[in-house]
């Protein structure tokens, strides 16, 4: 059962809602700036509230960024309202928990209604990369590394896949207060400014590699190096158009590399510039894989990235040309399997 609803949560007359049981999946941006109050006050006020599922520490606190739960926790609940704010690429670690609660709940016999308050994607209608050809790291959905999708749309591509049969409800995300930006709340402690967003679905693969996107500083994924990292003139640094690569230096605080200085380069986009992190990011590892011995990527990375295309470009055996197209040709492929769930009327487009 699927439904999508143009109403908020606090209007929904659902009997799981009103009078049932209720727990409440949710990260700091389920804070509401029209009501001043957090989703789970709503179910408090009503004497209803039973769970809050979040993050295990302080909201920017490295390190913490995943909601535990387990499925004797989901049992005896009437109604679970889930409210994170997506960023839209497929390894964030709270969207990959979503999905691992809607893959829990539908191997339950009995449960919960799963509500999903949704908001609009951050890092826009832009899709980049490639679905997994591969086995990807457990919990990620099969779509794009950056989707397109709003979680609500996440969530029903989801739901489908999986062959569910408890009911879904997606609140639309036309629901929330639009005075306030997506980014102004911060997602999480690595994703803490306006352009975190479009810098993570090729930037987030540093995290599986000898370099670090430079977590534990302000400016997680514009900044990337290491100590063994020593900057050249930007002018030959690879860099698509309407980007400018600074060489800079930063210190991490936490993380690798935690308390060493490190120099690499800060990321700048020009205004207006659209910008495909994930070639960019393979044009970069590539380089540095070519200048430094100490340059190294992990397994990990490869299963992050869950394509053989990209990973023989990675390990030099191919050209950029053909990843390149290669990339092109799945994105195509995306766009075509996404339009399927879309449940607003802009729809996900390549950047060429």
């Amino acid at each position: 059962m699927f439904s999508f609803r143009t109403t908020p949560i606090q209007e929904q007359l659902d009997r799981g809602l009103v009078d049932g049981r209720v727990g409440v999946f949710c990260t700091q941006n389920c804070w509401d700036a029209a009501s001043d109050r957090y989703v789970h006050e709503i179910f408090r006020d009503r004497g209803n509230l039973v769970r809050v599922f979040g993050p295990r520490d302080a909201e920017l606190t490295p390190g913490t960024n995943h909601i535990e739960f387990s499925q004797e926790e989901l049992e005896g609940l009437d109604a679970v309202v889930v409210e994170i704010q997506d960023v839209g690429t497929r390894y964030f670690n709270y969207t990959r928990d979503v999905m691992r609660l809607l893959s829990v709940r539908a191997r339950m016999e009995e449960g919960p209604s799963i509500y999903i308050i949704d908001h609009i994607n951050p890092a826009g209608r832009d899709v980049e990369g490639s679905i997994p050809a591969v086995d990807a790291d457990l919990w990620t959905p099969r779509v794009a590394h950056r989707h397109g999708l709003t979680l609500g749309e996440l969530c029903h591509l989801y739901h489908t896949e999986i062959e569910a049969r408890y009911p879904l409800h997606i609140i639309s995300a036309r629901c929330s207060d639009q005075s306030v930006m997506p980014w102004t709340i911060a997602p999480a402690s690595d994703i803490p400014g306006m352009f975190t967003c479009y810098m993570y679905s090729g930037g987030g693969l540093w995290n599986n590699t000898s370099i670090t996107p430079a977590i534990g500083t302000s400016r997680p994924y514009e900044y990337f190096g290491a100590p063994f990292v020593r900057p050249e003139n930007p002018a030959f640094v690879p860099k698509p158009e309407g980007v400018k690569m600074r060489p800079c230096s930063f210190t991490p605080s936490a993380g690798r590399y935690e308390g060493e200085v490190c120099n690499g380069y800060q990321i700048l986009l020009t205004p207006g510039a659209r910008y495909h992190s994930l070639l960019h990011t393979l044009l970069l590892m590539r380089w540095f894989a070519e200048r430094y011995s100490q340059f190294e990527m992990f397994p990990e990375l490869f299963t992050k990235v869950a394509d053989p295309v990209i990973e023989e470009y990675l390990r030099s055996g191919i050209t950029y040309d053909v990843v390149q197209e290669h990339v092109k040709v799945e994105e195509q492929k995306w766009i075509r399997k996404a339009k399927r769930f879309l449940l607003y009327d802009d729809a996900p487009c390549r950047i060429k």
